[in-house]
């Protein structure tokens, strides 16, 4: 049985990925955001022709699927290493982020 994932456990395995291939002197903040930029483009360009309805149709096509599926994993990727990088809690920015959200719009 494998155990749960969880983002600490993400987190180290890419450390360690970069690590083993001596990747860190390259994955600087600036380098980090850019190669996230760059994927999350990567993401953009799957959808940017696509009619509202053709993009929420989107995973029923397993070819284009398995794209946007990958790119969402190297978008994931690229934000849990510039966390781990600038020592930021992904999880507990998002909640502050949502509890800030509430606030500023309320219902």
């Amino acid at each position: 049985m494998t155990e749960p994932l969880d983002v600490a456990k993400l987190q180290r395995r890419l450390a360690e990925f970069a690590a083993a291939r001596n990747w860190q002197p390259y994955h600087t903040p600036k380098n980090l955001v850019a190669a996230l930029s760059v994927e999350a483009s990567e993401l953009v360009e799957i959808f940017q022709w696509l009619t509202p309805e053709e993009s929420a149709r989107v995973m029923t096509d397993p070819d284009t699927a398995h794209r946007v599926t990958d790119e969402v994993a190297d978008v994931l990727a690229y934000l849990l290493q510039l966390c781990e990088v600038l020592d930021i809690d992904p999880l507990a920015a998002l909640d502050a982020k949502i509890d800030r959200n509430e606030r500023r719009f309320p219902i």
